[in-house]
């Protein structure tokens, strides 16, 4: 049976957009897979590509950055990338969408992609998400500032790093907002809410034990 979105997805809005292995399998079960989903979402946050994300790989480190020079404009970007977090079973997105369909090819583009190259490794075939890809349209600035730190704090949550390791987790965008490392989120709809990265840090970080506490709850009820 065909599954439908229940919310149509619009131009210059904001979503969380979210999905997990299929069967709550791992995916990204290694340094290498979760640098390899992090390079894959950089290149299709473009349109208009000239190779597909395999053939781009291959090229030299030149080329290749002479063609991420050349994407890098309005009218190539089909979605806005504003943080993103891997776990080892799902990731969530933080989305703009700029074009029609922009975050439905952007999603389509990395889960074939990553797919292809997963099965490939593994050997082994079928879907590696889990159906349809969730998409919640977020509406305010509040909700907007809230779903950043809710998508940074995923890996101590999960109990995947320590809280003091949070900033050191390598497969969020939570490093690129500390200016830790560099990256390619348009990081700024959250940031200007903040005089300064030390206070986004302290933002995320006061509300680490909140969110674990809600996490052992929900644990509970679903027990």
């Amino acid at each position: 049976m065909t599954t439908f979105r229940k919310i149509v997805l619009a131009n210059r809005q904001f979503y969380h957009v979210y999905n997990r292995g299929v069967e709550r399998r791992s995916v990204f079960t290694n340094k290498i897979e979760f640098q390899r989903a992090v390079e894959i979402i950089k290149y299709y946050r473009f349109t208009n590509l000239p190779l597909k994300f395999s053939k781009f790989l291959v090229q030299p480190s030149e080329k290749q950055s002479e063609i991420l020079a050349d994407l890098d404009n309005p009218e190539n970007r089909q979605v806005e990338i504003i943080a993103y977090c891997f776990m080892p079973n799902h990731f969530h997105f933080l989305l703009c969408q700029l074009q029609d369909n922009g975050i439905s090819k952007f999603v389509a583009n990395f889960t074939n992609s990553y797919t292809k190259y997963f099965n490939t490794k593994h050997e082994r075939n079928g879907p590696l998400a889990q159906g349809i890809f969730k998409a919640v349209l977020i509406e305010t600035d509040e909700q907007l500032i809230h779903l950043s730190r809710y998508i940074h704090l995923n890996p101590v949550v999960s109990f995947i790093t320590k809280d003091q390791d949070l900033e050191n987790y390598q497969w969020s965008s939570l490093r690129e907002y500390l200016k830790l490392g560099n990256g390619f989120c348009d990081k700024e709809y959250v940031l200007h809410n903040f005089s300064s990265c030390k206070r986004y840090r302290q933002f995320v970080y006061d509300h680490i034990s909140y969110a674990k506490e809600l996490e052992k709850i929900k644990h509970l009820t679903l027990e």
